[in-house]
């Protein structure tokens, strides 16, 4: 269906409720690395529950193998930096989103390596910094997957 990809991820809870959501929305997850944590970290096991079984999680030593993979058909990037809306684009299956680590999000070049019109951002009140990444991935992909009717599909 969709692809979430955490860029540098740092804080296991958020990881582990995101391997939740792409279980629960059929998503793929890429997380690219350097993690801020281990994969067997507990907090992140007891955030996924028992929906790791169930997520397809895939992992990368930098943002260039992740560009290599060819089942992401278009790559989205999220951002306060970015202006147009996540309701914008019309997303399709393979569609992949990208989001930054939670202390600093996407730097400029990751921001810049999609079209304009695919660096996307979620509106909020003037002056706050950011919304959790947890909440944000629900967001993109639930927007993404309304605009498919909810379809069930593979990627």
């Amino acid at each position: 269906m969709f692809h979430v990809i955490l860029y540098q991820p740092e804080i296991p809870p958020n990881t582990g409720n995101i391997i939740r959501l792409c279980a629960n929305a059929g998503c793929t997850l890429h997380l690219i690395e350097p993690l801020g944590f281990e994969p067997s970290n507990k907090q992140l096991r007891r955030a996924g529950l028992d929906y790791h079984d169930w997520a397809d999680v895939h992992r990368y030593p930098n943002f260039t193998a992740l560009q290599n993979n060819r089942l992401i058909k278009r790559m989205f990037t999220l951002s306060t930096h970015n202006r147009t809306l996540y309701t914008s684009p019309g997303y399709k299956a393979g569609d992949g989103f990208v989001f930054g680590p939670e202390t600093r999000g996407l730097s400029p070049q990751i921001r810049g390596s999609v079209p304009g019109s695919r660096q996307i951002t979620l509106p909020m009140m003037p002056g706050n910094r950011s919304l959790n990444l947890a909440n944000a991935v629900s967001i993109v992909i639930y927007e993404a997957w309304r605009q498919n009717r909810f379809a069930i599909m593979k990627s």
